[in-house]
Formats: structure tokens, sequence, C-alpha cells
């Protein structure tokens, strides 16, 4: 079910109501909250929900035993988790990119290799629920979390409908208990929720796909594409991911306080990022943390040299580019990302940005405009190998940036670039808040901006064209 289709427009006011008729019965709501996530996740391919109920009662058992054990027994339970829980991904999403992958170096040396393919669809959401649940056994075998014995509760944390498919990543200390406590119903939750939701439906329908409908028409069309359209496509497919995404994320907030819960925040404007360093600590946020906390400090982090650090590094961005999609193009934007962020720690200034770009400001300073051209230009840089069907095509694309002098495909980009224009211009002003407009002390003009918003909504929305949130294949 997509947040932007008739079906969830039904759907949600039908629980929302359902769930506050059951004011301060937590066990009650806790039990709505899971039957109406499996229908969401059902209503896409009911034959899925087996397979998410198997990853979920992996993670629940292994939690508890792997709290009641010590020593080596503790760790061989945690590994045989962890191998469960990527023996799924793997069977699912790389088994076939890794099958054709060995096929192709084996005919390169001149051995013939019959290949058996998987022909089944790719689970919607599958690495973000098994990552959910990975979180919460890891947490419980560092002793920083106790397993719950109440399997509601713990599905209903794994399976929360407004995260399910594309996140943010959840950790079990911050969402599971709020599924032990009660929940109050606050006006204050329901306005910053509508709120939310408002926001992240305009990035989604007006900006994201929008701009994805071009970006689509110069990848595909490249060969034929000027040089300017090449750098335009670039362009939109950069604020069509980042749109999208963020866009699910906002709406995935707004929903979640609706019923009463807090989610991490996931994105703080990364396209404001004055280098590399930054953009990854305001780039998909649970993602970034979950990685340096799972796998980044325990491969020994930045403590054991530089080699080794380097080499840490380099193997989070490889892993994360991986974990967006079985694709060579994916790990080579995984690649290229750590080598625009290893010059920056070895010259120690990975952390020189920490605070909002202009902070207190309106303008930002020469410096720090430079800062947030070349990294955004970086950036789009890199999004060109992520949009890109094969390593050949990015390169092929690049290529004709800079010797293409075709006449073009004719690219009608004005509206949407005056769109986007319009997007930078909100997100700049309202970038050190979660809540656009929240801070508005006019009710008159905060009003009064909701209503543009929706205006925009109605008139832009790319309703007719419309399109999967990008990151429902991850």
């Amino acid at each position: 079910m997509l947040f932007h289709s008739f079906d969830f427009l039904i759907f949600l006011p039908i629980v929302f109501f359902v769930y506050w008729m059951f004011y301060g019965k937590t066990k009650i709501q806790n039990a709505i909250i899971l039957i109406a996530s499996y229908i969401f996740y059902g209503w896409w391919d009911w034959r899925f929900l087996l397979l998410l109920l198997v990853s979920t009662l992996i993670d629940f058992f292994f939690g508890l035993i792997i709290h009641s054990n010590t020593g080596r027994k503790k760790l061989i339970y945690l590994w045989l988790c962890i191998l469960n829980n990527l023996g799924i991904l793997f069977v699912f999403k790389y088994y076939n990119f890794f099958i054709e992958s060995f096929t192709e170096l084996s005919q390169s040396i001149g051995f013939n290799f019959s290949p058996y393919f998987i022909s089944i669809a790719l689970p919607v959401g599958i690495s973000f629920y098994t990552f959910h649940g990975m979180s919460y056994v890891f947490d419980i075998y560092r002793d920083k979390a106790v397993p719950t014995r109440n399997f509601i509760n713990y599905a209903g944390f794994v399976c929360f409908f407004p995260l399910l498919v594309a996140g943010p990543i959840e950790r079990a200390s911050n969402l599971l208990p709020q599924f032990i406590k009660a929940r109050k119903f606050t006006v204050e939750n329901l306005v910053n929720g509508f709120r939310l939701i408002l926001w992240g439906y305009f990035k989604k329908v007006v900006i994201a796909d929008n701009s994805g409908i071009l970006a689509s028409d110069v990848f595909n069309q490249y060969g034929s594409a000027s040089s300017f359209e090449l750098i335009l496509g670039a362009f939109f497919f950069a604020f069509q991911i980042y749109c999208d995404f963020s866009g699910y994320s906002d709406i995935a907030m707004g929903v979640a306080r609706l019923f009463g819960f807090e989610l991490l925040i996931n994105f703080r404007t990364p396209y404001f990022s004055r280098d590399i360093a930054e953009f990854w600590r305001r780039w998909h946020i649970s993602l970034s943390s979950w990685f340096k906390d799972y796998l980044y400090i325990p491969l020994g982090g930045s403590k054991n040299g530089i080699a080794a650090t380097i080499r840490n590094t380099i193997i989070i961005f490889v892993i994360s580019g991986l974990w967006h999609g079985a694709n060579w193009t994916f790990i080579a934007w995984g690649l290229l990302n750590a080598l625009y962020f290893i010059p920056l720690f070895l010259m120690g200034r990975n952390r020189n940005n920490m605070d909002h770009a202009a902070d207190g400001k309106l303008i930002p300073s020469f410096r720090e405009i430079v800062g947030i051209f070349t990294t955004f230009t970086l950036t789009c840089f890199a999004w060109i190998f992520f949009k890109s069907t094969t390593i050949n095509d990015a390169f092929s694309y690049i290529h004709k940036i800079f010797v293409n002098h075709n006449t073009g495909i004719n690219l009608d980009y004005k509206q949407s670039l005056v769109l986007v224009l319009i997007f930078i211009l909100i997100d700049w002003l309202f970038r050190t808040d979660v809540i656009p407009f929240k801070i508005i002390k006019s009710r008159g003009i905060r009003f009064s901006s909701y209503i543009i918003i929706f205006t925009l909504i109605c008139l832009f929305g790319s309703f007719i064209n419309k399109q999967d949130f990008i990151y429902f294949q991850f």
C-alpha cells in the first residue's frame, strides 16, 4: 500500500479511529497496530507476510535465547541469528546478482558454468525490517537492551506500518518502549503529524515525481541529450531521490505521531552540507548510524591506526552501497563516497561542520556557499552511478557531459525547475526545524503557508504519472 494511494487515504482514518476508540487500553491498541501493519504490508502481496512473520519470529526468539546465555554460547547464538537474517536477505535480494557475476567471471576465463537463478520478486522493505530486528538482537547481546516476552509488542516494533517498507530504520531502544507505555492523544501530536504529512506529500508528488519524470527522460536517452540536459538529469535525480525518500520519512513520522509515537529523524537538509562528512551525518541518518554502531565500531572504528580506519571506512561505504541494491552501480556509488570522505578524515576535517550552515543567519558566507556547491556537485556526480543501469552506462553518461554536442531531447524542464527552486528556498528557511512552518508565530501566515503547499500539491502533484517510492526496492 502506497502512502500516496487512494487505498491509504481510506486505510489511515479507519485505523486511526479504531485505534483511539480504545484510548488507554495499550494492549488492544498494540494489537490493532499489528493487524493494521500486516494488512498494510499484505496489500502489496499477501504471500510475503509469511516471510515477514518468520523474520520477526527469528529475532524475537533469538533475543530471548541470547539474553539467557553467557560467554561462548551467547556469541554462537548471535552468529546463528545473524546468519539466519543475512541468509534470508541473500536469497531474496542478492543470490541472482552474485550468481550472475560469478557466471560472467567464469566465462571470461573460459570456464562454462550453468547457473541456477531464482525467479522470485524482491519483498518490499526487506532490508528495512531485517535491520530493525538485527539491531534489537545486537543491543541484547551487548547488554544495552532487555528482550521483551510480549510478541505483539515486539512484532509491532518490527512491523509498525508507517516505517515498515522504507524506514527510518528504528532502534528497539527508541521505539519498543513506546509500545509498552500508554500513549496520550494530544492536539499537538495531531497538528504536528498533519504538518509533517503535508510537507512529505509536497516533497513526494510535487518535487520528487516531477523531477523523476525528467531524470528518467534524460537517463533513458542520454546518448541523444545535450551536455546541459545531462547535467539537468543528474540535478533532477538528486532532488527526486532526496524528496522521494525524505518525503516518505516525513509522512512516516507524521502518521506515527497521529498514533502517539515518535520516530527517529532520518534527514536534516543534507544538500546544505558543506562537506561530504556533514552530508552523511544528514542523509539517511538511521542507516548511517546503524552501520556506525553495528559495523564500523565493532571493526575497530578509528582506534587502530590510519590504515585500519581507511579500510573500515571503505567497508562501510561499499556495504552501504550494496545494501541499496544488488548491482555494481550501487557498489561504485558507495566506493566513490568513501573516496570523497577519506581525504577529510586524513586532514582531520571530517567533523568541522557540526552545526547548520549559516547558523543563526539568513545568508551563508562565501566560504559556506563554495562548500555547499562543491558538496552538492560531488553528490550529483555520485548519483549518476546510483541511477544508471550499468557501470558502463554511468561512465558513458559522464563522458557525454563533456564531449556531447547533440542538439538535445527538447527537455521541458522550466516548470519543474521553478518548483525545485521553491522547495530549496523553503528547505533553507526551515533548515534547523524538523517540522517546517511550525516556528512561524503568526497563525494567519502559518495557515496561509499550509494552504499554499496544499494548492501546489493539487496543481502540480504528479497523480497521473504516480511513481512508487524509490526506497521500496531496497
